[in-house]
């Protein structure tokens, strides 16, 4: 089982999560924004990851600090439990609608930090999320989880469809990339690490 769980305690948030990349969609916890935990859930669901999550946030302030901070911690809990990343297929790519919304996501767990986000949504929030912080929760994952991901909307006019798609997405083309391919011997790298 590759598990890995993080603990991240600062001034503004206060966050443990455990993240399961053998799992089964499980998604447990709340950040106490809405939309975010259904967008959370969306991904561990798709992804087949377990999520488990307690998280306490300055959200009297707003839920910039929350979000970036849960990117932050799945990122690094990724990391982890990707591990040396022997005999995963590396690479992952996928086309995911939501009605007339379209969301492609590619994704290499390559040990580079690389976050290339063509989206553009239709209104600034959906319930309490804005819709900027889409971008920083993957930014910030992109980073801590050493990995490139393109995500490009590629349609839609619903915001809400358009980021539950970018989500759903990024889960399809992570699902693929972790898993792990019988033909791979060791690392898939002619550099033999990643």
């Amino acid at each position: 089982m590759r598990t890995a769980t993080v603990h991240r305690a600062t001034q503004e948030t206060q966050i443990d999560l455990t993240l399961n990349l053998d799992g089964t969609g499980v998604f447990t916890g709340s950040t106490d924004i809405g939309f975010f935990d259904h967008l959370l859930a969306a991904l561990t669901k798709h992804a087949g990851f377990d999520l488990t999550l307690a998280c306490r946030g300055d959200l009297h302030i707003d839920d910039h600090h929350t979000v970036e901070d849960v990117g932050i911690c799945f990122g690094q809990a990724f990391a982890q439990a990707v591990g040396d990343k022997s005999g995963i297929a590396r690479f992952g790519s996928s086309h995911v609608p939501l009605d007339e919304a379209l969301v492609r996501a590619v994704v290499d767990v390559s040990g580079r930090s690389f976050l290339s986000f063509d989206v553009a949504y239709s209104r600034p929030d959906v319930g309490r999320l804005s819709t900027e912080l889409v971008r920083e929760f993957f930014k910030a994952f992109v980073d801590h989880a050493r990995i490139t991901l393109h995500l490009t909307l590629l349609s839609g006019t619903n915001a809400h469809h358009q980021v539950e798609a970018t989500f759903k997405a990024a889960a399809r083309a992570l699902r693929q990339a972790v898993e792990f391919d019988p033909r791979v011997s060791g690392v898939p790298s002619t550099k033999g690490t990643l």
